[in-house]
């Protein structure tokens, strides 16, 4: 494959995600009134924060990259998975029970999808 066909097919990958994304979040805010859960997923960690749209403030964050929360890989499922459990705490702590799920573009599957199950396992309604 060619440099610019490369260069092509990224910028088409790129622009159609963003386009999930946008789509994705503008659903949530408009039909909800709830917090937003919003997950990051990089090559090396995963983050997720809970965003109240209405003031533009985070309430809450958790990441794999964090070092006090004892997570050895931040790029596998079970990393994702403590930090569902780690987010859903710290919601909690915050007075937060009831999110939207804003999986931001990504599909629901493997590491977004652990993080969902152990942050609802952990108390949070979505």
């Amino acid at each position: 494959m060619s440099a610019a066909r490369k260069a092509r097919r990224s910028k088409m990958t790129n622009a159609l995600f963003k386009k999930r994304q946008s789509r994705t979040r503008h659903q949530i805010r408009t039909k909800s009134d709830r917090p937003r859960l919003s997950v990051f997923r990089s090559g090396k960690h995963i983050y997720a924060q809970v965003i109240d749209d209405r003031q533009a403030v985070t309430l809450a964050a958790a990441s794999s990259a964090e070092k006090d929360a004892g997570i050895a890989k931040g790029y596998n499922v079970e990393a994702a998975g403590q930090v569902g459990k780690l987010i859903a705490e710290r919601a909690k702590a915050k007075g937060v029970t009831q999110v939207v799920f804003d999986r931001g573009g990504y599909i629901y599957h493997g590491r977004v999808k652990a993080l969902a199950d152990a942050a609802r396992e952990a108390g949070l309604d979505f």
